[in-house]
């Protein structure tokens, strides 16, 4: 285990100042290249007890800002269009970098590895996405995941456009049965 002191609020582990033990691969690999923590050296420990209130305006300036973005974007969808089968999987998926591009042409500036995903998207409809703007900042935004524009618009509104085209066909095939059915009749009558 490898001691180090945390320059942010990090999720699990603490806030900033605490002195905490993690794995070292996980401090070299994530901590420290990120500039989340320092190592818990005698000299890092006084160093940070000098720049304490400046890392913590900076923390809270940066708080600020997030929240200020997370109001803006409390409540927004963002439509992606991309192709997918009748049944509403996608050819392909939607990921973070998708979300992020497409934040970034609504105008707000998100960073992919603030969109939290467990797997990437690979159906058609609604989806709630979280956001995580800052270690103490976040929000679900909608993506709204479509084939059309016209679909995107049924979706928004609740339809399920999956299960009204499913439908849809049911009724297509159930009057091409009763069509043949009619047919087969008249045939009948004739022989």
């Amino acid at each position: 285990m490898v001691e180090v002191i945390l320059l942010e609020r990090v999720g699990r582990l603490g806030v900033i100042g605490d002195v905490v033990k993690v794995k070292p691969g996980y401090a070299r690999n994530f901590l420290l290249p990120q500039k989340k923590a320092l190592r818990a050296t005698e000299n890092n420990k006084k160093l940070f007890e000098v720049q304490r209130a400046q890392i913590e305006t900076k923390n809270l300036e940066l708080k600020t800002h997030a929240e200020a973005t997370a109001v803006s974007l409390e409540g927004q969808t963002f439509t992606i269009i991309r192709q997918a089968g009748e049944s509403g999987q996608l050819y392909g998926s939607v990921s973070t970098r998708d979300i992020a591009d497409v934040a970034a042409e609504g105008g707000f500036k998100i960073d992919r590895v603030q969109v939290l995903l467990n797997a990437p998207i690979k159906t058609i409809g609604i989806h709630i996405v979280k956001i995580k703007l800052h270690p103490e900042v976040e929000l679900d935004v909608k993506v709204n995941v479509a084939r059309t524009v016209d679909e995107a618009e049924r979706q928004a509104k609740g339809e399920d456009v999956v299960a009204a085209r499913q439908a849809e066909e049911r009724e297509q095939n159930i009057a091409q049965a009763k069509e043949i059915a009619e047919n087969a009749v008249e045939l009948d009558g004739r022989e």
